[in-house]
């Protein structure tokens, strides 16, 4: 149950999501992946809406580099995952923040996963993101992708047993650079990630599902791809589709 200190921080949008919404998200956990300019900007909006548990993954340290994007931060020097737990627990004390310092591999993933239901990928290399991917499939999970360059972004959700995978999407990884990027772009991608994230997980709209919403922000336009299952696909190809992990039933209904 929402607490009468709840109800009155979320009034604004306990119209839209309703109070079994809001208790949704009181009850959920999410993983962000990545406390950068994507992970900070979804990490601070779902703090904010109200999601209980908030679990953000980082191994890097602060640069004063970072600064033009990533707005969890403020001091170089610092490690990300402290950096993040800091500025999330100020931003709404009501939850539960774990910022926890270390590298996304295929050893640690599983840990990560604890009690998550559903990940944000907010990575800046397709070797990280590969990894989430295919445990987003093993464990079931909505995976909510997100990339920026330059003035440019990309956002799909993905979700097991129902959409293509990552790797349907992207066969191969891109080649690995440090594009430039204007953090104005992280708001937008990251802003629809959060989006996403709360609509999966109180069941309100529709997901960016089986569509890769892509963000030119030269010319202020956005337009989407239609994506499909690759059935020969590596990481999703022989898998069971019979059920669609993380979509709630009633996700057409209004609050």
């Amino acid at each position: 149950m929402l607490t009468e200190g709840e109800e009155r921080r979320y009034a604004r949008q306990l119209p839209l999501l309703g109070i079994e919404g809001q208790e949704r998200l009181k009850e959920a956990g999410v993983l962000i992946a990545g406390a950068g300019g994507l992970g900070s900007v979804s990490s601070y909006y779902l703090a904010a809406a109200g999601v209980g548990h908030i679990r953000i993954a980082d191994s890097d340290v602060v640069d004063l580099s970072n600064l033009n994007r990533q707005i969890l931060h403020r001091v170089p020097g610092l490690r990300k995952a402290l950096s993040a737990e800091e500025a999330l627990r100020s931003l709404n004390p009501t939850i539960e923040v774990e910022g926890v310092d270390v590298c996304i591999s295929e050893s640690s993933i599983d840990y990560l996963l604890n009690d998550i239901d559903i990940i944000v990928d907010a990575m800046d290399s397709f070797e990280a993101r590969y990894i989430l991917n295919l445990a987003a499939l093993e464990h079931a999970l909505p995976l909510v992708h997100g990339a920026v360059s330059g003035f440019d972004g990309q956002v799909t959700t993905i979700i097991p047993g129902r959409t293509a995978c990552l790797r349907c999407v992207f066969p191969k990884p891109p080649p690995r650079a440090a594009p430039p990027v204007i953090g104005a772009t992280c708001g937008i991608i990251g802003s629809i990630q959060a989006m996403e994230a709360i609509k999966m997980l109180t069941g309100l709209g529709e997901p960016l599902a089986s569509r890769l919403l892509i963000w030119d922000g030269r010319c202020a336009q956005m337009d989407e791809i239609p994506i499909e299952r690759n059935e020969r696909c590596p990481d999703c190809g022989g898998r069971s589709v019979s059920g669609e992990a993380g979509f709630r039933d009633d996700s057409r209904e209004e609050p």
